[in-house]
């Protein structure tokens, strides 16, 4: 049975009870579970799919609970390590009201950038399954290397590659090494997606086209290219097939795990191959991540597969302003 593998971070999100202040204004935080790849797997799997997480957590209570968290979810956490040597990563959310974010990072080094290469076993990837990943853990650190012999093994297996980089610049030295350890890793996608913001940060161009081109000539043989923009849908080159579908304006409540929970379930649809038209693949994508920002939180917002079937039929209990069809 195929598989979603995903790598690399999984944390605490600390979600503020009050909105539209400061982080420093925030008067207390609810928890919860997060970390981009960790919500990646978490979306494949609530949607009915195969998934597996491999990632280091600390030796302490917020990386038991994570790891309760990612097994209640039913993902396979065989490959996922604890070690004494750092704590568990926990990001400090800020939340405007229309449910935007500002992060504040505790990771100097957090558990999830000790992970080794030699901690990857290649038996792991198998032909069908994906492995998928992005740029948080690509700071110069054992997880940077621990990815490059994934991607190695993912590649010798016949499992595809797939590359959100997700930018997050407080985490990084420079926008320039951000940029630079990015731009590296596209070359090994055969699935990259990214948002505008994103685009016009990796290649320093504000014209569309020419920075989509910018991306394609980096990786030549990529085979989905996917653009992101948020309520406004959806654009995206499927080997060489140019489309684009709009998305569903919802009463936002929280932004976190959104472009997560799409990317999921892009590759859910991927490995389930229960959708063969790569519009509906794409618009089913756009509802899962509007109904993940109807709920706050990533993991614990993320919709289950019979959600989406009912709210695709018109008949589910958000409030939808404007819904568009394709």
């Amino acid at each position: 049975m195929a598989k979603v593998i995903t790598m690399g971070e999984v944390l605490i999100d600390f979600i503020p009870i009050n909105r539209e202040c400061k982080l420093k204004e925030v008067e207390g935080f609810i928890k919860k579970p997060g970390g981009a790849p960790a919500n990646v797997a978490a979306c494949v799997s609530r949607l009915g799919g195969h998934a597996k997480f491999i990632g280091k957590v600390g030796q302490d209570a917020f990386g038991e609970y994570l790891i309760d968290v990612l097994n209640e979810e039913k993902i396979d956490t065989d490959d996922v390590f604890f070690t004494d040597e750092a704590n568990t990563a926990l990001a400090f959310v800020s939340l405007t009201e229309s449910g935007e974010r500002d992060f504040s990072f505790y990771r100097k080094p957090s558990a999830d950038m000790l992970l080794r290469e030699e901690e990857i076993r290649p038996e792991i990837f198998r032909e069908g399954d994906i492995l998928h990943f992005c740029s948080v853990d690509l700071i110069e650190s054992p997880v940077k290397y621990a990815h490059l012999k994934a991607i190695e093994y993912a590649k010798q297996n016949g499992s595809l590659i797939s590359f959100d980089p997700n930018v997050r610049l407080p985490l990084w030295e420079s926008p320039d090494d951000c940029r630079r350890t990015i731009k590296e890793f596209i070359p090994y996608a055969d699935i990259l997606k990214i948002s505008e913001d994103e685009l016009e940060f990796i290649t320093e161009t504000k014209d569309e086209k020419a920075a989509i081109q910018k991306i394609l000539e980096l990786n030549p043989a990529i085979s989905w290219f996917i653009l992101t923009k948020g309520e406004k849908g959806v654009e995206a080159i499927v080997d060489d097939v140019a489309y684009k579908v709009k998305g569903y304006q919802v009463d936002v409540k929280d932004t976190t795990g959104a472009g997560d929970s799409f990317i999921g379930a892009i590759l859910y649809s991927l490995i389930e191959a229960k959708e063969k038209d790569i519009a509906g693949i794409l618009n089913f994508a756009n509802v899962v991540g509007a109904l993940t920002t109807t709920r706050e939180g990533a993991i614990t917002a993320l919709p289950r597969y019979e959600e989406v079937e009912t709210f695709l039929q018109g008949d589910f209990d958000v409030s939808v302003n404007g819904k568009r069809n394709i």
